[in-house]
């Protein structure tokens, strides 16, 4: 008699948990495909920046400016692509 009730148990517990679980998943897949897309807005945003950063490295050589200046415009261009990138994914 008792096992009766232990495996009713069991078997309500599995069809609740597979019930939520039902539930939940089309909410989780959502939010990976727009994680997804915000990890690849980043990525585009970050690369971006560093092909300013080399264009404005390059811009700088050509002129007379130091070379200790010319890398930190680059660093500053880099620097700027990062938090935007970082905006991107906390938004």
């Amino acid at each position: 008699m008792k096992n009766k009730s232990v495996l009713k148990n069991v078997v309500l517990s599995l069809f609740i948990a597979a019930g939520l679980l039902a539930i939940s998943a089309p909410s989780y897949s959502e939010s990976m495909s727009e994680r997804s897309g915000e990890r690849q807005e980043a990525r585009d945003t970050k690369q971006e920046g560093r092909e300013k950063s080399r264009d404005t490295k390059a811009d700088c050589k050509e002129g007379d400016d130091r070379r200790s200046e010319c890398r930190q415009d680059k660093r500053d261009v880099k620097q700027d692509s990062r938090e935007k990138a970082r905006d991107i994914r906390r938004n």
